[in-house]
């Protein structure tokens, strides 16, 4: 059977991917056996009960027992196929980009983060008949494979907690029919290399999953990253204020120190040294790096310093160190609070921009 055998069926209410020849299915639906033969993969726009789900189910006409079905809130899928191998990817979204400034902008949710979903699930077909032990192997290089992709693409913490909480994913393949009978503990399958299938479908899924972002429009910059560590603009003037004499400081100085912030934020190679801070410090504290304990005594370290001397100087120059000396000293505000490579990058924007809008 060729892919040009597969029929999706689209309604307002769901899609259904279709096989007169029957599929044996693998999957984590609402509406599943977990390993199944069927004729028909339901998508239905419902809220996420087996009795929604499965109601919706029998209005695409199917024969009792003939189908699998999961509930979801979008409809929106795209399809890519290689050769043997088809992939259908569903997409779910809460998350806008919004512009922050001219130069920079931000993720953000009408839901709020505590409520908002980013989904991307997955209907695999593989044009073969695979046994049973075989599909659920497929299956788990499919989990597996999303995961290692999703972690590699090291997205912001606060993305990463609203991402695939509720996907659904679901491998399909050939079964032999003989008349009205399938008996797939009898059938002859074919053969698998695993090894070459594992290294197609992880490419396959790679791409799925980078269209996937960009079909969502989905992209995220500096002030995501910040975000993520918990460090906002607001918090970021306050500290800069908070070494200043109490007479110097005005509505309007607050006003100038949060636009000079936005416009360091926005020079590329600040970016660059801040974002180098914030994968260091992630790499640090994970002890991801053999030779660095988390724990260890941190007073022969001082390339955290040369980092935020980096980033001052980027902004006003070598008058920016003594700033930046007294900053990363007493650890105003939110500096306080962050962990050593982030409070001395911080430290550095800091009194960078104070210097800059100093200048006379």
């Amino acid at each position: 059977m060729g892919n040009d055998k597969l029929n999706v069926i689209e309604k307002d209410y769901g899609i259904c991917i279709n096989n007169p020849d029957y599929f044996l299915a693998l999957s984590d639906f609402t509406v599943s056996d977990g390993i199944d033969i069927i004729e028909n993969v339901n998508i239905l726009k419902a809220k996420d009960e087996f009795e929604a789900t499965a109601k919706r189910a029998e209005a695409f006409n199917h024969r009792e027992g003939s189908y699998i079905a999961q509930a979801t809130d979008s409809l929106e899928y795209f399809t890519n196929s290689y050769s043997d191998l088809t992939i259908f990817t569903f997409l779910s979204n809460d998350v806008v980009i919004e512009d922050f400034t001219d130069d920079l902008k931000v993720a953000n949710s009408p839901k709020g983060f505590a409520d908002a979903r980013i989904t991307i699930s997955h209907v695999v077909y593989i044009d073969k008949v695979i046994s049973p032990k075989n599909l659920l192997k497929i299956f788990k290089i499919l989990t597996n494979v999303k995961a290692k992709v999703l972690a590699d693409m090291a997205l912001p913490f606060h993305i990463q907690n609203i991402l695939n909480e509720n996907n659904f994913s679901a491998v399909l393949a050939n079964v032999n029919v003989e008349g009205e009978a399938m008996d797939i503990n009898n059938s002859d399958f074919d053969e698998i290399n695993f090894d070459e299938f594992k290294t197609r479908l992880e490419e396959a899924v790679e791409i799925t999953l980078e269209d996937a972002f960009e079909k969502l429009d989905l992209t995220f910059g500096i002030l995501d990253y910040l975000v993520s560590q918990g460090i906002l603009i607001g918090d970021l003037v306050e500290a800069g204020l908070d070494l200043l004499a109490e007479d110097d400081i005005t509505s309007e100085l607050k006003d100038k120190l949060e636009a000079q912030i936005l416009k360091s934020l926005a020079d590329i190679n600040v970016m660059m040294l801040l974002m180098a801070a914030i994968r260091v410090e992630e790499q640090l504290m994970s002890n991801s790096i053999r030779e660095f304990d988390a724990k260890d005594d941190l007073k022969y370290l001082y390339s955290n310093e040369v980092l935020g001397l980096a980033v001052a100087n980027q902004i006003a120059g070598t008058k920016a160190a003594v700033n930046f000396k007294r900053y990363d000293e007493y650890k105003p505000g939110i500096l306080y609070g962050l962990p050593p490579i982030l409070d001395n990058a911080f430290a550095g924007l800091i009194a960078g921009c104070v210097s800059k809008i100093f200048e006379s």
